[in-house]
């Protein structure tokens, strides 16, 4: 299941990718916005997948599938190896307000071990997802530099040695962490101060919490996919890696303050209605 999951996103994810890296094929529309305004639209994700099947034919909206799956697989097994090495022993939920302590010392216990899983994972795993963001913004350049998992494995090492494979790997953890602490603190405060016991539908609502605050949480930390992401692609050989794309970056932080810079540290984020970086003012109002 998890598998084909991975299958039926990955197109989803490779355009996104393309787009955090800077590749505009495709010219921007002009459009209205909710104001009647006339601005300038980007190619949402249906347009711009639908130009790698012109360019590549439909197999080619799975490239680099093969490495991610993996990559999955690799996450899934560690995670799994982790939690049975290190169990960590159920406890009642609590909500009362009377036990807030003992509350906050149960999510503290489950968010650190959770923590402790998803680190290694991340660690065991990435490079598989680098080797897989090689692969696809390869689309970028029309390079066949990455053709194989294997093979890409021996280039990567021969060219930049162990380090080459954990490049970027630094935001992936330092947003995975902050994700995983602040979704769940957010969801036990939540659940414990603004949940009256009282109410009928509590259960209810405490269960679709933390899905809640997932999605909020997962935009605050989204600079630090995007800059693990660039990072794993940048001055790889590849075209996608080099100017004028991007600088050759001395750090992932040195990445951080370019986009920052450049009001970018969101770029990608969103697939469907993408805003050119260009004043709707300067087009002619009818």
């Amino acid at each position: 299941l998890g598998a084909g999951l991975a299958a039926a996103s990955h197109p989803l994810l490779y355009v996104k990718l393309l787009v955090q890296v800077g590749h505009e094929p495709l010219p921007p529309t002009i459009g209205r916005n909710v104001l009647g305004r006339k601005v300038l639209y980007l190619p949402g994700f249906f347009t711009y997948a639908r130009h790698i099947v012109e360019v590549d034919g439909k197999r080619g909206l799975f490239r680099g599938l093969t490495p991610r799956l993996i990559s999955s697989t690799l996450s899934t097994i560690t995670r799994g190896s982790v939690k049975k090495a290190f169990p960590l022993e159920d406890v009642e939920h609590v909500s009362n307000k009377d036990d807030v302590k003992t509350s906050l010392r149960k999510v503290v216990r489950e968010t650190s071990h959770e923590m402790m899983m998803q680190c290694v994972s991340r660690v065991v795993s990435h490079p598989l997802h680098v080797i897989s963001m090689r692969c696809m913004v390869q689309f970028v350049g029309r390079e066949v530099k990455y053709s194989g998992v294997f093979s890409a494995i021996g280039r990567i090492f021969k060219e930049e040695g162990i380090l080459g494979f954990f490049v970027g790997l630094v935001p992936h953890i330092l947003g995975d962490v902050i994700f995983l602490w602040c979704c769940n603190l957010l969801a036990h405060f939540i659940n414990t101060y603004a949940v009256d016991d009282n109410f009928s539908q509590a259960s209810v609502i405490r269960s679709y919490t933390k899905f809640v605050m997932g999605i909020a949480v997962s935009m605050l930390t989204y600079p630090f996919l995007l800059v693990g992401d660039l990072m794993a692609v940048n001055n790889c050989g590849l075209r996608a890696g080099l100017p004028p794309y991007a600088p050759v970056f001395a750090s992932w932080i040195h990445c951080w303050r370019y986009l920052s810079a450049q009001g970018q540290l969101f770029r990608g984020s969103s697939l469907l209605f993408r805003r050119a970086p260009i004043p709707a003012a300067s087009f002619p109002i009818d």
